[in-house]
């Protein structure tokens, strides 16, 4: 791996994700409490003995260029030629953002060609997934060929919004669409489509000459998917390499976090007893920075005759959070979280430093970095509500709120309040004990 580089596209805007990245780039989106999307792809590397990576960012980078400084850098030697190195849009060709995933990786053609590697793998860096990159560099070795694409079985719908592929006996690509609205199937699967996960490995004069040449195109988006992958497919050797899970697991786990609900789907598998992605893994460890918090505190539950129980269940809790006399369930809490006396928490993922009042609830929601709910709020509950006070509300009823977002103090409901049903019964037993 010494003569390969990484190069991570990092730049998404990611705005399906917000409000979770109206301040910083999809990349850098904290993800199973403690982790940053872009660990999953770096952690990769690193497991890979990949120890050469450009970061390409673009917009919103300071808080992923933060988390690179504190987190990463310490895991790459200098002396010994590693480096993990992010760099912004260079601006070489004219005053623009990148126009493509091609064009980012042409404008930093000079810094590839300083190390002089003799493969370069592009990755995204918005991608959960665990993958040995080196048995990708084997097979892209073994088969000659000038390409090689990581490819993944999906359903015929999901096969809408990636790049498919056609592939012969050999697995070499005879055909691929970008996006197609009626994708090919595999052959004998009418129900299944090979689909590009956007990681390639590509021997380097070849990408060279592929850049210059598609930087000189006009009308080309200067897109891998779109414009030089199809170009290349009938005159070079371009492969699939089916995508070889390091996760253990019978099924191979790949997620793209590009929505709200799949972020939100994404969190929630890390929570179970037998999770499809396993972060206890000590073989495949993923990586972030640790921020040198205490350990997550439980207290109040002495009383057995009393609801002010600090509890998590089915959950990740991570350190610095104190769950005080609140109830937590199926949730994924973030550092130096507090949920305070009498509180219910479920189906829910708070960003670091959340605050959760007395006798709030929260339900089916994602809460961004410091965001104060107070005493007897009721978040998610009611998406109209929700609406009118300015969250956002995904179509499966999902309710997000952003960070630096007020939210409206609660008076304590009356004895006739209900939320659901046979709700009153149980905010009466919550007042009274509270008193």
């Amino acid at each position: 791996m010494n003569d390969v580089m990484a190069v991570v596209l990092a730049g998404g805007k990611g705005s399906r994700l917000e409000p979770l990245t109206r301040d910083r780039a999809k990349p850098a989106v904290p993800i199973g409490g403690g982790y940053r999307i872009i660990d999953f792809a770096l952690s990769n590397c690193l497991n890979s003995s990949l120890r050469k990576i450009l970061l390409l960012t673009q917009y919103k980078a300071m808080s992923l260029d933060r988390h690179i400084n504190t987190g990463w850098r310490q895991f790459f030697c200098s002396e010994l030629g590693e480096f993990i190195d992010v760099v912004p849009p260079q601006q070489r060709i004219d005053e623009q953002w990148y126009q493509g995933t091609a064009d980012a990786v042409y404008q930093n053609i000079y810094a590839i060609e300083q190390e002089r590697p003799n493969h370069v793998l592009i990755l995204a860096g918005d991608h959960i997934y665990k993958m040995n990159y080196q048995k990708m560099l084997e097979y892209h070795q073994q088969m000659n060929a000038d390409l090689t694409i990581a490819a993944l079985q999906v359903d015929v719908e999901q096969a809408k919004g990636f790049g498919v592929m056609q592939v012969n006996e050999h697995n070499r690509i005879v055909g691929f669409e970008e996006k197609p609205d009626q994708p090919k199937t595999i052959p004998g699967n009418n129900d299944a489509c090979l689909a590009s996960m956007g990681i390639y490995i590509f021997s380097t004069r070849f990408l060279f000459e592929q850049l210059l040449q598609d930087a000189n195109t006009p009308g080309s988006s200067h897109d891998f998917g779109k414009d030089i992958i199809p170009s290349v497919i009938d005159s070079s050797r371009v492969y699939a390499f089916p995508f070889r899970d390091e996760n253990g697991k019978q099924d191979a786990y790949w997620r793209d976090v590009g929505t709200l609900d799949a972020y939100y789907e994404a969190n929630m598998d890390l929570i179970g007893v037998d999770p499809m992605l396993n972060l206890y893994d000590q073989k495949w460890p993923i990586r972030t920075h640790q921020g040198g918090f205490p350990p997550p505190k439980f207290v109040f539950g002495s009383d057995p005759n009393s609801d002010r129980i600090g509890a998590a269940i089915d959950s990740i809790v991570c350190p610095g959070s104190i769950i005080s006399g609140g109830t937590v369930t199926r949730c994924v809490i973030g550092p130096e979280v507090r949920v305070n006396s009498y509180a219910k928490v479920s189906d829910s993922i708070l960003f670091d430093r959340v605050q959760v009042g007395k006798h709030a609830v929260v339900q089916n929601a994602i809460i961004d970095k410091g965001v104060v709910i107070p005493d007897y709020a009721q978040i998610g509950l009611n998406a109209e509500d929700d609406r009118k006070h300015g969250f956002t509300v995904t179509e499966s009823g999902l309710t997000v709120i952003g960070k630096f977002s007020s939210i409206p103090t609660s008076k304590p409901p009356s004895p006739h309040f209900s939320t659901q049903p046979n709700a009153t019964q149980k905010q009466d037993s919550v007042q009274k004990k509270s008193r």
